[in-house]
């Protein structure tokens, strides 16, 4: 499929990234699964060739590149099966929170690190009793003299042993009739008293990911940590929810050609009843119906791409996005699973992890339900 949202430099930094993620990244994944943890020295080996928050401005050590940049590090990673390694999450879902909220001194004292390596992001969002439903948030910041008092608990939290700089969702106020109007964002290092890293989760996929348990408990920290006015951290979240769900898209459709792209090479090598498994009408049948299914996904995946680099407010589309290009993911990766018959159940062979990371891609980022009740309200 020709795509003409590329430039040449896109092009020339694509190969660039291509080959970092063959020769860097998937000789090492499965060793990174095993350990349930990617280590710091890739996440600076990572910022080394410039894959560390592209967008950050040339005053900090950034390229100040545009987010077409951002996709094409998304989709090697997705398309070559090593998604579990969050570079977007830190770059393109967290590291926004900071260059558009952040104070002059805040970006100072953070930016540069994040660029660099030093720092790694994580998004503490999600509670044991709060999930899409940001409402239900209950994690208090209380206003202690010159600090913030926290206390409480998260879960689901990616990158939560690895990070060091947590954008956590707290409670400032308490209005029931309100229940956003009292959200607001902490910067909150990994090192204050009071900060405890939970246990690591263990999941049936993205087992690269460290996706943690979190509490704060009489965690004390700085005003000065405060993102963005008190109180607004729910239209702040609401903001960058657009650039969020449209990264998941970005990366499943990529997966799906991945994944596709396996099969397709198995398929004409495997041999089924004296002729290759490509010669059989079902085989290519399934692979030309989800060849079509990618290929009508990653239209509209580029046309939002290229609308979000405009600056469009496009929540429901963005929506649509995410909801369709997680259930092609899925969806191509249970059928090629299918054509890989009994191999395909075997950790060995890249499209089981296909098949186990893609589940998740329907539920975070705000589940498939959840884009569905979005997208009804704005028809």
């Amino acid at each position: 499929m020709e795509r003409r949202l590329f430039s040449e430099e896109h092009r020339v930094f694509r190969d660039m990234v291509h080959r970092y993620v063959a020769e860097e990244v998937v000789p090492h994944y499965e060793a990174w699964q095993r350990a349930g943890q990617v280590p710091r020295s890739a996440w600076k080996r990572a910022a080394e060739h410039g894959l560390l928050c592209p967008s950050a401005s040339p005053d900090f050590g950034g390229a100040g590149a545009d987010f077409l940049y951002s996709v094409a590090i998304i989709e090697e990673l997705a398309e070559q099966g090593v998604g579990g390694f969050f570079l977007a999450l830190h770059s393109d879902i967290v590291f926004p929170y900071l260059a558009s909220l952040g104070t002059p001194d805040q970006q100072r004292r953070w930016i540069p690190g994040c660029v660099q390596g030093d720092h790694v992001l994580a998004l503490a969002m999600t509670e044991p009793g709060a999930g899409s439903d940001l409402a239900r948030i209950t994690t208090r910041a209380v206003r202690s003299g010159d600090a913030y008092v926290v206390d409480g608990a998260k879960t689901f939290i990616s990158n939560g042993q690895t990070a060091d700089l947590f954008v956590v969702a707290v409670r400032t106020a308490h209005d029931a009739s309100r229940p956003h109007a009292g959200l607001s964002l902490l910067v909150i290092e990994a090192d204050r008293p009071g900060f405890v890293r939970g246990r690591c989760l263990r999941k049936i996929g993205l087992h690269a990911q460290d996706t943690s348990e979190l509490s704060f408990s009489g965690c004390r920290v700085p005003v000065g940590n405060l993102l963005g006015g008190e109180g607004d951290g729910f239209a702040a979240m609401m903001r960058n929810l657009q650039q969020e769900r449209l990264v998941i898209a970005v990366g499943s459709v990529a997966a799906a050609r991945g994944c596709l792209a396996l099969t397709l090479a198995y398929a004409k090598e495997r041999a089924l009843f004296g002729q290759r498994l490509m010669d059989l009408q079902n085989t290519r049948f399934e692979l030309a119906k989800m060849a079509t299914s990618i290929q009508a996904v990653q239209s509209l995946v580029d046309d939002l791409v290229l609308r979000h680099c405009a600056g469009e407010e496009i929540v429901k589309e963005v929506s649509m996005a995410k909801y369709a290009a997680t259930e092609v993911q899925f969806d191509v990766a249970d059928r090629c699973l299918q054509l890989f018959g009994g191999y395909g159940y075997m950790e060995e062979y890249p499209v089981s992890r296909h098949f186990v990371d893609a589940r998740v891609q329907r539920i975070y980022g705000g589940a498939n339900e959840v884009m569905l009740e979005l997208i009804a309200r704005r028809l």
